[in-house]
């Protein structure tokens, strides 16, 4: 395959030499016979929250804790991710960094701090801390601008509008309890479905979306009901919240979650919880089949510098339930789908995902085919051969 790339946008594909004679600004990728397929993505991502420990994270500069992101966002790169949703986390001048080139990293789509509330998922106050008054000093989580507590219509409103303020292309809430919550075990569903709405209400207004952390048939409907778009993790639904996801058109951004992987520092009522989440995967995928609901990828990866550099691995993972063509789908157009929804406050304006005319150019070339061996997509050191984003080539290891 051979591929024209004019700018950052692809201008022709074809299995036949392109002629040469274009201006500057042209550059020609020559594949050999080897495959090309778009950059990766990953819609559950959180660069700032991938190498550090919680204790390590509250406790260090926020300086040095953007630059070891920074590390990790040129090897999250590296590993062929040239695009990530971020989840939740002070993100913003890691994107901006990013975008000015001053360090490699994949295309960043922030969700700034997650609005949370009291003892929620996300709320990580000690029990010291009670009660809080009005006009007490945040938390360290706040400070950094990890969480945002709210607990009221107006309060949401609020938080949500200055994730926008700084340039969020999505609002991310927790409707319900997780796995590393200090205070909020799965089952607790949080915010009403009016606090929902005003965030719902912001995010609409600025022409983008609010995406929910929700685990359970209760904080899935309750989002639903209060105009959310997409669904993060959803590992416990039941099938009746399956087909109302399926028939509003509502977006799943699901994890393929086979064992406990980074619960495993977790104390045992956590990891307890991690294998709840883990036995419904089989399930949901299950439902995602049977009722064709529109469904992301990614990983979710947390204070682990060993799990990121298995990222890759997520993707193999989902051919426990689909073909290797339908998991690399998922991980490159389904999630450029995703990403755009994101409308005008999309950060990258383009289609993202997908190898034709007109699309960006993120752009892999594969030794080997991913379609026959979904492993070589888990193995991105030696079987990625080119790495492009934006047009520019960040790594290329064919032989001259």
């Amino acid at each position: 395959s051979n591929v024209l790339i004019r700018d950052n946008i692809i201008e022709q594909i074809s299995t036949s030499p392109i002629p040469t004679d274009r201006r500057a600004y042209t550059q020609i990728i020559a594949g050999g016979g080897r495959v090309l397929m778009p950059g990766l993505s990953d819609v559950h991502w959180h660069a700032m929250l991938v190498r550090p420990t919680p204790a390590q994270l509250l406790s260090s500069d926020i300086g040095y804790s953007t630059l070891l992101a920074g590390a990790e966002a040129t090897a999250t790169l590296m590993r062929g991710f040239t695009s990530v949703r971020d989840m939740g986390g002070p993100v913003f001048a890691l994107k901006r960094a990013i975008d000015d080139q001053l360090l490699p990293g994949p295309r960043i789509y922030p969700s700034g701090a997650v609005i949370t509330i009291s003892g929620g998922h996300g709320d990580f106050r000690e029990l010291s801390d009670l009660p809080r008054t009005t006009g007490a000093t945040l938390s360290r989580a706040e400070e950094l601008g990890g969480s945002a507590i709210a607990d009221s219509p107006d309060e949401v409103r609020k938080r949500a509008r200055e994730q926008l303020m700084q340039g969020a292309s999505q609002i991310k809430l927790t409707a319900g309890g997780g796995v590393a919550s200090p205070f909020s075990p799965l089952e607790v569903t949080t915010f009403t479905e009016a606090e929902l709405r005003a965030a719902v209400e912001a995010a609409t207004d600025w022409g983008t979306y609010v995406a929910t952390h929700a685990y359970t048939p209760s904080a899935i409907q309750r989002s639903i009901a209060a105009g959310v778009k997409v669904i993060e993790h959803g590992h416990l639904m039941d099938e009746a919240t399956a087909r109302l996801i399926a028939e509003k058109g509502i977006w799943l951004s699901m994890q393929p979650f086979v064992d406990l992987g980074g619960a495993k520092v977790l104390p045992a009522v956590q990891q307890q919880q991690m294998m709840q989440v883990v036995s419904g995967t089989d399930t949901v995928y299950g439902y995602v089949k049977r009722y064709k609901i529109k469904t992301a990828f990614g990983t979710d990866i947390l204070f682990s510098r060993a799990l990121a550099e298995r990222q890759g691995q997520g993707i193999v993972d989902l051919t426990r339930w689909f073909t290797p063509a339908e998991a690399l789908a998922m991980a490159t157009s389904a999630n450029g789908e995703l990403l755009a929804l994101s409308g005008l406050r999309n950060p990258y304006p383009g289609k993202l995902g997908v190898v034709e005319r007109g699309a960006l150019a993120d752009l892999l070339v594969v030794d080997g085919n991913p379609l026959e061996n979904i492993n070589l997509v888990a193995d991105p050191a030696n079987k990625f051969l080119i790495i492009m984003k934006d047009g520019i080539i960040y790594k290329n290891t064919i032989p001259k």
